[in-house]
């Protein structure tokens, strides 16, 4: 299921976990959609777009957004296929255009269901990603209802995360 706007079609507590086109991310859905399983929990995908700045140039802007969309509906459905595979249940699929934190706190506020937010680390020497970097420096970005933050180390193999997660 593919919406703009989260479900309230479940009681359980979700599980987010941010659809990005990095290794690092696909291992948080591997691990959200384990834990969902054992949890008894049901897991949201989202994949945030970064608005298109061109101003006057409209159609060169709807063109870039459409794209921009497609890919996001090809990713999400990729990490849909891990998640399901992982948990049994199709996971629900979410696609905000924004900045990541201001569309994470968002979801997350309008969301109740919403319980622990899954975030994959990078490996690369220069830190583990802006977003990781900013949660970690700045907390208060989901402060309206703060939620349990999972990092999963990029660095972590499936074998290792498989134990782990029961």
């Amino acid at each position: 299921m593919m919406s703009d706007e989260p479900s309230i079609e479940d009681d359980r507590i979700k599980f987010l976990v941010i659809a990005d086109d990095c290794p690092e991310a696909r291992l948080a859905a591997f691990f959200a959609g384990r834990r969902a399983k054992r949890s008894n929990a049901r897991v949201i995908l989202l994949s945030i777009l970064e608005p298109p700045e061109f101003g006057h140039w409209a159609t060169v802007a709807e063109t870039m957004r459409a794209e921009a969309h497609e890919k996001a509906q090809a990713l999400l459905r990729e990490f849909a296929a891990e998640v399901k595979a992982q948990s049994g249940e199709d996971p629900e699929e979410v696609i905000r255009e924004g900045i990541d934190v201001e569309e994470i706190r968002k979801l997350i506020d309008e969301d109740p269901a919403i319980s622990i937010l899954f975030l994959g680390a990078s490996t690369e020497t220069s830190g583990p990603g802006p977003l990781v970097s900013s949660l970690a420096q700045k907390p208060a970005y989901l402060a309206a209802r703060p939620i349990p933050v999972t990092v999963v180390p990029g660095s972590m193999s499936r074998d290792e995360l498989r134990r782990l997660a029961g």
